[in-house]
């Protein structure tokens, strides 16, 4: 595919499994003994190396260290790439699946196109059906454009007739938001909001991220230290060429840019990082005062990065963005806990117990 809005440079790069096993090792070697692994096959399309992933799956599940039930595996695919023979491996080794669209074919259509320049949303659409059959759980990342953003209802309603009970909603934070536009997602939020209360009421609950992630921190009371991304402590990105970065955001055309924290042959190295950081404060003084830090994601460096050009500055769309996003997770939290009680809270813990999509475009 030819996504409009990928954030790693379209070339055809392998990766060897001698870097994989190098990779799997350094894995496990760097994360604390009983603390949970996270780890996602993305790309590119993963998918057209599955022969590759089988190969590596093994390395992790043959590794002295491997404990399956601290290890979760992910799969983030386009959707264009998918089989029988896929699903019966992914299923085999409780791999997660999570499909990137974004939505009907007019929302879906307008940035993911094929190589010949034809839209892709029947294909997409046709593995999301075959998958719901075949696998035993399905994930849909959606990205959301200032073009496309007013469109969200209608993406929730679509991926929901598919069947889809876990969607993710993520905005392109590299996009050219306006101030017009960024005021315009308190209505839109305030949309889904209703269809995430609405799907309740009819016992039908959906995990919309949008407004689950933010009902998670309000329940913990804020986001916790373990919660907040530390740019290249305790989560990694890896290439093709062993190149280590940050942030899979973060890999762009893989040159070893001012990104790149280190290679998989010598190590970490951060202070080969070029520290794109604003001077002065390490947050927007706004944020110092305002009532919704706690719940705040102002403190993730690769949004920062996208929307302003720094890792320690927020730019006005994310602000706007993730004040609208928890005073919206605030009402639609309120309005069900009247509504349901107890029985809001029981289905919220099982929808929040699975896999994550939170990798990949």
């Amino acid at each position: 595919m030819r996504c409009q809005y990928c954030y790693i440079d379209k070339k055809d790069t392998e990766m060897s499994l001698s870097i994989a096993k190098k990779i799997v090792d350094f894995i496990f070697k760097n994360t604390p003994s009983k603390e949970k692994i996270d780890i996602g096959f993305f790309g590119g399309e993963p998918l057209l190396e599955f022969e590759l992933i089988k190969k590596i799956t093994e390395t992790i599940e043959n590794h002295p260290s491997f404990n399956k039930k601290l290890v979760e595996l992910t799969v983030v695919t386009n959707g264009t790439i998918f089989s029988d023979e896929i699903a019966d491996f992914l299923n085999e080794h409780h791999i997660g699946f999570c499909l990137s669209c974004d939505g009907p074919p007019f929302v879906q259509d307008t940035f993911r196109c094929l190589q010949d320049g034809k839209g892709s949303s029947s294909i997409v659409t046709n593995t999301i059906r075959r998958a719901k059959e075949t696998l035993l759980s399905v994930l849909v990342n959606a990205v959301y454009h200032p073009q496309t953003f007013r469109y969200l209802p209608h993406v929730v309603e679509y991926l929901a007739s598919l069947g889809l009970k876990r969607i993710y909603l993520n905005p392109d934070f590299s996009a050219p938001w306006s101030k017009k536009e960024a005021e315009l997602l308190s209505e839109i939020y305030g949309q889904i909001s209703k269809q995430y209360i609405d799907f309740y009421l009819q016992k039908k609950p959906h995990f919309i991220s949008l407004i689950d992630s933010k009902i998670a921190v309000i329940l913990g009371e804020g986001y916790k230290p373990l919660d907040r991304c530390k740019m290249g402590t305790g989560e990694f990105a890896f290439t093709p060429s062993g190149n280590i970065y940050p942030c899979e955001r973060l890999i762009g055309t893989d040159t070893g840019n001012g990104h790149c924290i280190g290679n998989i042959a010598s190590g970490l190295n951060r202070e080969q990082m070029s520290c794109k950081t604003a001077p002065g404060m390490e947050i927007n003084t706004e944020c110092i005062s305002c009532s919704l830090k706690d719940y705040c994601m102002n403190w993730c460096g690769c949004s920062n990065y996208f929307s302003s050009g720094y890792y320690n500055r927020v730019s006005p769309f994310l602000c706007l963005s993730e004040k609208t996003a928890i005073l919206t997770a605030f009402h639609t939290f309120r309005t069900l806990e009247e509504k349901l009680g107890s029985a809001f809270f029981n289905n919220l813990t099982e929808i929040h117990t699975g896999a994550n999509c939170t990798i990949g475009g």
